[in-house]
């Protein structure tokens, strides 16, 4: 018995610091073992990986999308869209949204020989890669703290902690530590919807206009926003409803719905191109699809389920059946008692995110990193609070190896079309 009682307040020590420090622990302790994952990777590489053998940490954190983003930094956008021998789009940096690499060019002037107006474009790179890296494993902090903070109350302290490191081990995790604008996305989001639980209506007006020129996903708030007004006025009778809290709803709604088609607009006024910002998106579907005819909503998943029917070599019913699996599972998220305890606004976030991804992502090898805004979604359905401890262990423990499979697969090897992340 005494030692019973004197063991127990060890398990919980964690739980007893302040919610900044306890989430720190888990994400400091997440990001050495992804650095030891990334030294893995690096020593296991291919000579024919992306990267060739040995690859640097520098390499990982620029590479892929981050390099598209450095692009931005240092060259800014074209003024016209380039095209192909037979007139179709290339890929270009109009994909890509100004805030993350601005930010980190930013910050990278401080750094000696990298200021504005340098000649050494070597230093400024490098500078900028640094800078990108550390805003994202900030914001990775900050998108962990805000997911802690909506499970807390839900789940309890133990639960939401484990939550906490679900997604700071998870198997995206590495987005963290590199020159992605996803964990700087993932905190505005999660910070929003921290807001609206809280009613705090007024920080919307500025998280809304720097989340909408992070990266595309944006408008998966506004949505947000609107069912939750639905959702307030249906709940009237237990929890009053005041005019001031509609107005907020209704204009925080309509600034994220104008901000979230302003990219593709700017896009296309510097351009002089109607479908310039289309087009951009497009050219990355078209080596996995071929020719196409435009945007469709919801269209590219159907296309995504025949090229993946394609690269595994089975009829296309297969991959048909795949898609309704995913669809399923989607839809059958939403049952879980862990996410059904979970707040309204963040099962909101889930369900709009989700139409969303329906309506405009296309299946490729990115898809695992185009879903990460449904982390607090994914952390609440995991930590359920009736999981003995051990099954959450598994759980930490698989998780972490998907982490080194992803960083591994996409960074590591990256050798095919179909391992970019």
């Amino acid at each position: 018995m005494a030692e019973r009682a004197l063991t127990r307040p060890r398990r919980h020590v964690l739980v007893t610091l302040p919610v900044w420090a306890r989430v720190l622990v888990v994400y400091l302790a997440a990001r050495i073992v992804t650095t030891l994952l990334i030294a893995l990777s690096s020593a296991l590489a291919p000579d024919d990986g992306r990267h060739g053998a040995n690859p640097t940490m520098l390499d990982y954190i620029v590479a892929w999308d981050a390099a598209w983003y450095r692009e931005i930094a240092l060259n800014g956008y074209p003024s016209e869209i380039p095209v192909d021998g037979h007139g179709q789009a290339q890929q270009n940096a109009w994909a890509f949204m100004p805030v993350y690499p601005w930010a980190a060019r930013i910050l990278a002037a401080l750094v000696p020989g990298a200021g504005f107006g340098s000649e050494d474009v070597w230093a400024v790179a490098n500078a900028w890669a640094l800078a990108a890296a550390l805003i994202s494993l900030v914001a990775g902090y900050f998108a962990c703290w805000g997911i802690h903070t909506l499970l807390v109350d839900r789940l309890g302290r133990i639960s939401a902690l484990w939550g906490v490191a679900f997604v700071a081990f998870g198997p995206l995790s590495l987005m963290f530590q590199v020159g992605y604008a996803e964990a700087a996305f993932l905190a505005l989001a999660v910070w929003s919807l921290v807001a609206i639980r809280r009613e705090a209506w007024w920080s919307l007006y500025l998280t809304i206009p720097v989340m909408a020129f992070t990266r595309p996903g944006e408008l998966a708030l506004p949505l947000t926003i609107a069912l939750y007004g639905l959702w307030r006025i249906r709940h009237r009778a237990e929890r009053p409803i005041h005019r001031a809290e509609v107005v907020h709803i209704l204009a925080t709604g309509a600034l994220g719905s104008l901000l979230g088609f302003a990219w593709p607009m700017i896009a296309n006024a510097v351009t002089r191109n109607p479908d310039a910002y289309f087009e951009t998106e497009l050219s990355w579907r078209r080596g996995w699809v071929g020719e196409h005819s435009g945007f469709i909503p919801g269209e590219g998943w159907i296309q995504g389920a025949e090229a993946w029917a394609g690269i595994w070599g089975v009829p296309h019913l297969y991959g048909y059946l795949l898609l309704a699996l995913v669809a399923a599972c989607a839809v059958g998220l939403f049952f879980l008692p862990s996410v059904r305890a979970l707040g309204i606004e963040t099962k909101l976030w889930g369900a709009s995110y989700l139409v969303y991804a329906a309506l405009v992502i296309f299946p490729q090898s990115s898809v695992l990193r185009l879903l990460m805004p449904l982390a607090p979604l994914a952390a609440g359905a995991l930590a359920a609070p009736r999981l003995l401890r051990s099954s959450r262990i598994l759980i930490l423990v698989a998780l972490t190896a998907l982490q080194f499979w992803w960083t591994h697969a996409m960074y590591g090897m990256g050798n095919t079309f179909y391992l970019i992340p």
